[in-house]
């Protein structure tokens, strides 16, 4: 599956901000062949609640400043796992502790990564 163009900018400025804001490992994977909804998700970590609500809140300000529809988000609340949904898009921001017990990456091993166009850090 290739992604259109809108879907790989998103990744990109979504993967920017998280980076910016200290986001960790940030991996986007191609889930439009399984899904319907959705194209790709970018998952990416924080190391503390607080460092994940600011990762969440630049991807969001980035992605309306990059000309983006508002995302619908779950789990701002309790910020262990921020789902952020822009339609093509599904970005999981989740504190370590809760990306390592979820391990959405091997859930959805057999799809293809995408390369993102940022300094992934680990």
């Amino acid at each position: 599956m290739t992604l259109d163009e809108k879907a790989r900018r998103l990744l990109d400025v979504a993967a920017d901000a998280a980076v910016s804001k200290l986001g960790i490992n940030p991996v986007a994977i191609a889930v439009g062949e399984r899904l319907v909804y959705s194209d790709a998700f970018l998952i990416v970590s924080a190391s503390s609640h607080r460092q994940l609500k600011a990762v969440a809140d630049e991807i969001v300000d980035r992605a309306l400043e990059a000309g983006f529809k508002r995302p619908r988000i779950e789990g701002s609340e309790d910020a262990q796992w921020i789902l952020m949904d822009f339609g093509d898009v599904v970005v999981h921001a989740l504190t370590d502790e809760q990306r390592e017990y979820y391990a959405l990456e091997r859930l959805w091993a057999d799809c293809p990564r995408i390369d993102l166009a940022v300094e992934v850090t680990q």
